[in-house]
């Protein structure tokens, strides 16, 4: 049962409540290899997940052209979709996620994701895991500018009819930090993914927790010092 002043719980998807740095990480090699380029550090890539892909892919390679973003993302996309496909593709839930959503939710509570997935890969992801009937709004990449524009929290408000004061975005990055604070919703840093905790306190986070564990209690203590 809820015991938090949030009506509309927003969360990053990889990082946030999946590992996926494997999939990603493996695709983005794929994708510069089929260019014969050098492949980008698996650490940059951990960096950029949580951008659309072409802001992710154009970060990494900054001297790309048009065309060379757009061949970059086609094979990631390629890639992605075989590993789903895969016996082997392994993108685990983050441990006591599931147990951290049972304890925040409650009859007025609405869960979100804002993502830099595009809406299939979401999708895919929410059924993997059992998730789909949890999540009300999906924002996702093709549907908004990439983080940390804050157009992702302000369609999911207006879809609900929330208002920032009432909205919270959990994410593991400093992008979704920044967005949080661009829309002007609270902000929880996830130190358990993929940017250091400092980061995400510098990026803005109203509040870092180690463990999802943790998500009750920074929540019905956000406003608190």
């Amino acid at each position: 049962m809820a015991a938090h002043p949030f009506k509309l719980v927003m969360f990053d998807c990889d990082g946030t409540l999946v590992d996926s740095q494997h999939t990603i990480v493996a695709s983005m090699s794929a994708a510069w290899r089929s260019l014969g380029l050098s492949e980008p550090d698996p650490a940059a890539v951990r960096r950029v997940v949580g951008l659309t892909l072409e802001t992710a892919i154009a970060a990494l390679q900054p001297d790309a052209d048009e065309q060379m973003l757009a061949r970059l993302a086609a094979v990631f996309r390629r890639e992605a979709v075989a590993a789903r496909q895969s016996e082997r593709y392994h993108e685990p839930l983050f441990p006591g996620i599931i147990e951290a959503l049972d304890a925040i939710e409650g009859p007025e509570v609405i869960f979100g994701i804002a993502t830099g997935k595009n809406l299939r890969g979401l999708r895919h992801t929410l059924e993997l895991h059992g998730l789909t009937r949890r999540f009300i709004t999906l924002q996702t990449a093709d549907r908004a500018p990439s983080k940390p524009h804050p157009a992702m929290l302000h369609q999911a408000m207006a879809e609900i009819g929330a208002e920032p004061a009432s909205t919270v975005l959990i994410g593991d990055t400093s992008f979704d930090m920044e967005m949080a604070q661009n829309a002007g919703t609270a902000g929880i840093g996830a130190g358990w993914g993929y940017h250091d905790p400092a980061d995400l306190t510098r990026a803005g986070a109203g509040r870092v927790i180690l463990r999802p564990e943790e998500l009750p209690a920074a929540l019905a203590n956000y406003g608190e010092r």
